[in-house]
């Protein structure tokens, strides 16, 4: 369902992903894990499209991401670390704002509006300002959009950040079970979410991947923080 063959970004001499090759199967939930600044970002971007590669290429339900790029937006659901809400909004009318940039149709337009608010707990919320909530509800606003068009793969940077630890738990109660329906890849740096969250760790560092397989395989004594930083290196120059 994803797939990075060689994916490489260079911005002049420096480069901020080089030669990353991976693929992730249908159904399953993949941690992208690395150090601030390693190009979990960037890489994230190049698979939705939202920059193009240097080198290399990038294939969501097998459509290239940049040559057929109308054809695997349709299949991506994208929730950036910083996501596409208007504050001035409430979350209704960004949800139609959405799905109307999507091209639903009005009658899969309100289906879909009725299942994303049943699925992200929204209808509490539904008509008041997207700038007066909280930082979790306005997370379960920007999954609702992600959602909207009900798409094969979802991609979400940093999900988790500034949320307390009952949010916390229950994105990740919600993510296990999109997972019927969904592929879905997750970038965070927080160790102790990927054992919980991941079948498989793709673990980026200086823009290459370093390792890839389950937590379990890259754990050590029932933790991962020895073996981060000893993939890693020095974290404060990371």
């Amino acid at each position: 369902m994803i797939e990075a063959q060689g994916l490489s970004k260079y911005y002049g001499p420096f480069i901020a992903v080089g030669d990353v090759s991976f693929q992730i199967a249908p159904g399953d939930i993949v941690a992208m894990l690395g150090p601030n600044g390693a190009g979990k970002t960037t890489t994230m971007k190049m698979l939705t499209g939202f920059l193009a590669p240097s080198a290399g290429t990038a294939r969501i339900a097998g459509f290239d991401v940049q040559t057929d790029r109308i054809a695997a937006a349709a299949r991506i659901g994208y929730l950036p670390e910083n996501g596409p809400l208007y504050p001035d909004m409430t979350p209704m009318q960004l949800l139609r704002f959405c799905g109307e940039a999507r091209g639903l149709a009005r009658g899969e337009m309100e289906d879909r509006l009725a299942v994303v608010v049943e699925q992200c707990e929204l209808r509490a919320i539904l008509h008041k300002t997207i700038g007066k909530l909280s930082k979790g509800l306005r997370q379960r606003v920007g999954l609702a959009q992600a959602l909207l068009h009900d798409p094969e793969v979802l991609i979400m940077d940093e999900p988790t950040a500034g949320l307390d630890p009952n949010q916390i738990r229950h994105f990740r109660e919600h993510v296990q079970q999109l997972r019927r329906t969904k592929t879905v890849l997750i970038s965070t740096h927080i160790l102790h979410e990927v054992a919980q969250m991941a079948d498989r760790v793709l673990l980026i560092h200086a823009g290459r991947l370093v390792f890839d397989g389950p937590p379990s395989r890259m754990m050590e004594h029932g933790s991962l923080e020895q073996p981060f930083y000893r993939l890693t290196g020095n974290l404060s120059t990371s």
